[in-house]
């Protein structure tokens, strides 16, 4: 296994990049990649190799974000990005935008499993592509592509099945 100071030059902008589209807060992202490194310092004799490096980085990192939303309640939904320059703008997203507010969507968008919404997450709020997004969860763009795809379907039902109630 590689140095630690080699996988932080290698993985850091990786690991920042993906916080960084979950948050939209560059010095949240900084802190984030950092002591993500440092609970990977402390872990890493835990890491089994059954992903990429990458990817149990970029978890760690997903399980700190989470850790400070729950600590940082009083963060509100407008602090993310913008939702009028969404990349893929396609009826579901035009939907949103137009009948439900940001708080609607991101309850959700909670409701999808947890790897499903990181794919919407860095699409809709990264503007990353798909296959960007594959390789940050070390998979495929076509799965990337498959989940977005999917997990539009989902939220697309949520809003129908939210009308008829």
């Amino acid at each position: 296994m590689q140095n630690m100071d080699e996988i932080y030059k290698q993985y850091s902008q990786t690991v920042f990049k993906y916080i960084f589209c979950l948050t939209d807060n560059k010095e949240l992202a900084e802190d984030i990649t950092q002591e993500t490194f440092v609970i990977a310092v402390q872990k890493i004799n835990t890491f089994r190799g059954d992903c990429k490096l990458s990817v149990w980085l970029c978890q760690i990192a997903k399980y700190l974000w989470y850790k400070n939303l729950k600590k940082d309640r009083h963060l509100k939904f407008e602090d993310f990005k913008d939702f009028d320059n969404f990349n893929d703008s396609t009826d579901i997203e035009d939907s949103i935008i137009e009948k439900e507010d940001k708080l609607d969507f991101f309850k959700k968008l909670q409701n999808l499993d947890s790897v499903t919404k990181d794919v919407m997450y860095l699409r809709l709020m990264g503007n990353l592509s798909f296959n960007e997004i594959a390789e940050i969860l070390g998979k495929t763009s076509n799965w990337a592509r498959v989940t977005y795809y999917r997990g539009k379907q989902k939220l697309k039902e949520g809003l129908d099945y939210g009308k008829e109630e």
